[in-house]
């Protein structure tokens, strides 16, 4: 877990609780050019939502505040051995917004592993951050050093062979629950291609 006097503020610290939060992300299939993920607490507020198209070279994903705002971009980098994402504030692409490169472990790896390196820090001493899933679902955890700052529960059910699906993310006091969608949403693409 993230220490108390620890803040891990990756995209904004609006989104960095003093609790434990419990979050309910459902994605879904819109159409055969679009797909759309809703994140919710558990008391059903809505929190964030994730847009971006599923049949283009150019994988993007924008998530927006409710208002529809732009909080975060992913973009997948085109023809990266390790499927290699990036992250930048708001719909930017610029070298001043970049946040954080995420990509997998290893190119030839079973499962589904994922090392982030922060704009700060970029391949210099190793991961700032590494992602651990398992063989045989979508759930994983997030570890910082060898803390857990967060689990996600990948929730299977027959909505799933239709196009949805659902997981619950359990973020640690004073984590950043955007970047923690960001990091869910990177682990599914990564998966599924």
């Amino acid at each position: 877990m993230a220490s108390d006097e620890q803040m891990i503020k990756i995209v904004g610290d609006q989104f960095c609780v003093p609790y434990t939060m419990q979050l309910v992300v459902k994605r879904k299939v819109e159409s055969f050019s679009n797909v759309h993920y809703d994140v919710f607490d558990i008391t059903g507020n809505s929190l964030l939502q994730v847009d971006g198209g599923v049949w283009n070279s150019k994988k993007k994903r924008v998530i927006k505040d409710p208002a529809g705002f732009p909080v975060i971009t992913l973009r997948k980098k085109a023809l990266s051995w390790k499927k290699q994402w990036q992250i930048y504030q708001g719909e930017s692409s610029e070298k001043n917004h970049f946040l954080c490169s995420v990509q997998r472990s290893n190119a030839l790896q079973m499962k589904n592993n994922l090392d982030v390196y922060l704009a700060s820090s970029y391949m210099e001493d190793g991961p700032d951050f590494h992602v651990t899933g398992s063989f045989t679902s979508m759930s994983f955890k997030v570890w910082k050093g060898n803390s857990v700052i967060a689990e996600v529960m990948h929730n299977f059910t027959w909505g799933t062979c239709m196009g949805k699906e659902s997981f619950k993310l359990k973020v640690y006091p004073e984590v950043d629950y955007a970047f923690i969608l960001a990091l869910t949403v990177i682990m599914h693409e990564t998966d599924k291609v």
